[in-house]
């Protein structure tokens, strides 16, 4: 998930909007962009009620956000193989047979079939996936119907991308942090690689602050675009981030760079955390990072005498095996110099007291004691789960007002392997039914194969979706979705900062199209439960958010950009920090009580594979593309026709490899086919692997699933022991064994795009 972007209410402030004239018959609405996460400020242009153009804001201080995807979405959200009316499946599970059914029809089965499968098993037994974006926010209302029925088990992508930071952020500083661009003075990119059409407002934000003299460090293997712009590039072996943490660590405690009365006045462990810090001098380092020590200790230097510095969210740290290390590393590095919540470095910036924020309406204090228990992952993994995060109830109370506080949706999660393994019958008890909104998880997380055997093992599968992925293919009811040109927003910045937007309805949807709000609230209604959703509409929804406002949805979304508090620094001052000590908690008292090591630590490697000599990521989306979607479009398409594995030229060259050639790339857990590409950019035995691909236009259904079965990176994503992260249980997909090999039989190596345009899709 793509971190949202601070703005500095000065610029609001002063923020001279330039309105653009508008031809005659159109029509203009300030919207907010849903074709990533990220959620640019942009404008919809409509004629006859149908949005025809995507520019960007009026707005000067949004002006330069908008990106190809959000460009061509009016086409996208127009094409002909959109689910406009609900789908029933008739056929065996995965057949691709379908009948047309009314929203009353569908709901009626999915409610009689959902409180069997409760009576039988426990709500327990009932488990959701969500998306952050891609059919909108749910508001927290799926979570507000699952804790009232008592089940524990949602769970969501951001295990493995934000989320995952927000929550383990908590056990250093209780809050997660969020860098002041506008005002830093060294941005530090740990294999985090923005680019002008992904990530565009993050990009922005670096090159301006370039500008003004700030500095940029680049933690990657690859020679990224961030790599060739940056001041100091480190080409750090991947996977080696937590150990290049604690080699800057070693050289900031060793030359007293850090802040001594910060760390004296607001900080516990020093002495500790110390000691650990000893067991990396920086020949230890070089050698786990494959990063000449005097490249490390210069990297170090200037991070802690240039700033105040920030280090920006990414999502590569989030997806390794020291996952919860690194995250607590960079929480240490910003506490220990000082940069925690002042001007250029890392703010805390709380909820917004003006708006109801979605960890209220979630309402997680009806679920019992007994039912959060039996959250799935809580025993051995409980970072992120209610386990997890019970001990900061009471210290969010104190500093921020509420006891519960789901930054990013990344709190009070289900472990996601340990969801799909009871799913497929291999857990502590049964979950049978199965809920998906926006989200494709069959290709989302770790281990496809294990979840295609949890989905096909299903009593209950209902898909709230925009089109026909291969996880909706495997749905009893496919519920026909929105966009986010189609319904009004309060966009809260994912519950991360105070600032909050908002997003006007441009077009009414097609067909039989309903947001999640009205999805949700039909199945609080199937389920004999409509008080849990008392509102009638979105609009009396978000009316009752923002009362606080003295405004209507209405009137706030037709006269305000950002709703925001003025930021006050160093608040800590004043209430402390919201751990229990009260203090940044350098070794945590929360994990030492969880039975984990209260101090950062580093897994080295499991011993090397001789059958799978290479290293492999995933996670790279091309830019036309976001996540699993897109890949219907045209346009997007012409861009990226095929999946392609990148390799650098030594690599290739030793296996006998050419660039176009077809190679499938293949570990213990399964295989893909991807066309080779040969890149300098790339470092010698690292395979780089595209996130999400399958081509909507091949055959759909059970062992086909639109091609997901030859292209999906989750068939060699890991999620055995030596390849979680302990503490949260989430994979490490950033330095994989493997092995790529070339496809020998060319007309195995066709792909169907070139027998069916890509507009036409399949039966």
């Amino acid at each position: 998930m793509p971190a949202p972007v601070p703005f500095d209410p000065q610029d609001i402030a002063n923020a001279k909007y330039e309105e653009r004239p508008v031809r005659e018959g159109v029509t203009t609405k300030r919207t907010i962009c849903g074709s990533c996460d990220i959620a640019c400020s942009v404008v919809t242009e409509s004629q006859k009620g149908r949005v025809t153009k995507v520019r960007s804001s009026d707005n000067p201080i949004f002006r330069d956000n908008i990106c190809m995807k959000g460009i061509i979405a009016p086409k996208g959200f127009a094409h002909p193989s959109r689910i406009l009316h609900p789908l029933k499946r008739v056929g065996e599970r995965g057949s691709g047979q379908w009948e047309q059914v009314s929203w009353e029809e569908a709901m009626s089965d999915i409610g009689a079939r959902l409180k069997k499968i409760i009576a039988e098993h426990g709500p327990e037994a009932w488990a959701v996936s969500t998306s952050q974006w891609n059919t909108g926010t749910d508001h927290g209302l799926g979570r507000r119907i699952m804790n009232h029925v008592g089940s524990p088990n949602w769970i969501s992508g951001v295990a493995l991308c934000a989320g995952n930071t927000a929550a383990v952020s908590k056990f250093t500083y209780g809050w997660f942090p969020m860098g002041d661009f506008n005002n830093t003075k060294c941005i530090v990119l740990m294999g985090h690689n923005p680019r002008r059409h992904s990530w565009t407002p993050m990009y922005t934000y670096i090159r301006a602050a370039q500008a003004r003299g700030a500095k940029l460090i680049v933690m990657d293997p690859r020679r990224s675009s961030s790599a060739e712009r940056a001041d100091i590039w480190l080409p750090l072996k991947v996977g080696s981030d937590a150990a290049m943490m604690f080699g800057w660590l070693k050289v900031i405690i060793d030359e007293e760079l850090y802040d001594k009365d910060f760390v004296a006045n607001w900080t516990v462990g020093f002495e500790d955390l110390k000691k650990r810090v000893d067991e990396f001098p920086l020949e230890r380092v070089a050698k786990l990072t494959g990063c000449e020590p005097e490249m490390i200790a210069k990297a170090a230097r200037m991070y802690a005498t240039e700033g105040p510095s920030v280090i920006p969210w990414t999502p590569i740290t989030d997806m390794q095996r020291n996952s919860t290390s690194g995250i607590r590393l960079q929480g240490i590095l910003r506490s220990i110099c000082g940069y925690i919540d002042v001007p250029g470095g890392e703010t805390l910036q709380g909820f917004n007291p003006d708006i109801i924020p979605e960890s209220d309406i979630e309402m997680h204090h009806v679920l019992s004691d007994e039912q959060k228990a039996k959250q799935l992952g809580s025993k051995n993994h409980p970072a992120f789960t209610y386990r997890g995060q019970v001990a900061f109830s009471e210290p969010m109370k104190r500093v921020y007002g509420r006891e519960y506080s789901n930054i990013a949706t990344g709190s009070y999660m289900a472990t996601p392997s340990e969801t799909f393994r009871a799913m497929a019958g291999e857990g502590e008890y049964p979950v049978k039914a199965f809920f998906f909104l926006g989200n494709n998880p069959l290709m989302s997380y770790a281990n496809m194969p294990l979840i295609l055997k949890a989905m096909m093992n299903q009593d209950l599968i209902v898909a709230h979706e925009q089109f026909m992925t291969p996880s909706a293919q495997l749905a009893d009811y496919i519920m026909p979705a929105d966009s986010w040109l189609e319904r009004p927003l309060i966009h809260d910045m994912f519950a991360w900062l105070s600032t909050v937007r908002f997003s006007e309805k441009s077009m009414e949807p097609p067909g039989e199209c309903k947001s999640t709000f009205e999805f949700w609230k039909h199945i609080a209604g199937a389920l004999d439960r409509p008080e849990l959703v008392p509102w009638d509409t979105l609009e009396d929804f978000y009316d009752y958010r923002v009362a606080a406002t003295g405004m209507s949805f209405a009137e706030l979304v037709k006269s305000t950009d950002v709703h925001f508090k003025m930021p006050e620094f160093r608040q800590y001052e004043k209430r402390g920090f919201a751990t229990p000590s009260g203090k940044v908690e350098l070794k945590s008292s929360v994990l030492e009580s969880l039975g984990f090591d209260p101090l950062p630590y580093f897994r080295e490697d499991p011993p090397e594979d001789k059958d799978y000599p290479l290293k492999m990521f995933t996670g790279v989306r091309e830019d036309g593309f976001f996540q699993t979607a897109h890949r219907h479009i045209p346009e997007m398409r012409r861009r990226h026709p095929e999946p392609e594995a990148f390799l650098s030229p030594g690599t290739a060259g030793r296996l006998g490899l050419a660039e176009g050639d077809w190679v499938y790339v293949e570990n213990k857990l399964g295989r893909i086919k991807a066309k080779l590409a040969i890149k300098d950019a790339m470092p010698d035995e690292l395979v780089r692997v595209p996130h999400g691909w399958w081509k909507p236009e091949m055959r759909q259904g059970a062992g086909q699933l639109s091609g997901a079965h030859d292209y999906a990176d989750a068939q060699l994503c890991r999620d055995d022991d030596d390849y979680l992260d302990l503490e949260q249980g989430i994979p490490h997909i950033k330095g994989i064994p493997c092995r790529v090999v070339p496809i020998t039989d060319d007309a195995q190596a066709a792909i169907s795009s070139k027998a069916r345009p890509v507009m036409e899709p399949a039966e």
